[in-house]
């Protein structure tokens, strides 16, 4: 259990995944924060839970996720949980794929990742407790044709995560990365896959490594097949 005020950070919380894992989060009591650029969907996330704000912040400007780090510092003290959801997906062939679209994909779904947790992790250790959190894919395991972006960008993330389970190893923080298949969201649309799990499946997952889990999960990998 987490002691003093508890504060979640959760990226990407204006649907599906994000959404359901904020709403998850804030049943189990913590204070949630969202991080995302303005809309009325993040809106209506932030109403669905108790103590929740937003910051405003397009995870796509890193200079602004490191703002918005800051931002969070100041305002809500070292966060107990961070869930890095945010992610974006472009079905293109690399013929097809332009090289402005291929940065801003491993911009969103890697390298905001790194910026927001270097931001947030000095503070963290002081703490000394806490958990950062990563939704990868099942595409952090495998290719997929018109997915390169996407699956180099979700690869990159388990291999940052591992690298920085190692730093954080007695610590007292640990670090977990879920990597759900067929989630039946807006992001699988088009896809061509039939949906294996629902948003909440997944949530439920986070909440558990969020919360329950023992720091022994440091440096592990969920993986959701679903049924």
């Amino acid at each position: 259990m987490m002691e003093g005020r508890a504060v979640a950070v959760v990226t990407g919380a204006s649907r599906g995944i994000g959404r359901a894992t904020a709403r998850a989060l804030a049943s189990r009591g913590l204070d949630l924060v969202l991080l995302g650029r303005p809309s009325a969907e993040l809106e209506r996330a932030r109403s669905e839970c108790t103590n929740a704000c937003v910051i405003p912040c397009d995870l796509s400007d890193l200079a602004a996720v490191e703002h918005a780090g800051r931002q969070l510092l100041e305002v809500n003290g070292a966060p107990a949980i961070v869930v890095h959801n945010a992610g974006v997906v472009q079905r293109k062939s690399v013929e097809e794929l332009t090289i402005d679209a291929w940065q801003y994909e491993l911009m969103l779904n890697l390298s905001a990742p790194f910026v927001l947790t270097r931001a947030l992790l000095p503070a963290m250790r002081v703490r000394g407790q806490g958990r950062i959190l990563f939704v990868g894919s099942i595409s952090s395991t495998l290719g997929t044709a018109r997915q390169s972006a996407y699956c180099a960008s979700k690869w990159g993330v388990i291999g940052f995560m591992k690298s920085l389970a190692a730093e954080l190893s007695d610590s007292g923080l640990m670090t977990a990365a879920v990597l759900p298949g067929s989630v039946a969201t807006q992001m699988l649309e088009g896809s061509g896959f039939p949906p294996r799990m629902t948003a909440e499946d997944v949530a439920r997952t986070l909440a558990y490594l969020a919360l329950d889990a023992p720091l022994s999960h440091n440096g592990g990998v969920v993986e959701l097949f679903g049924v």
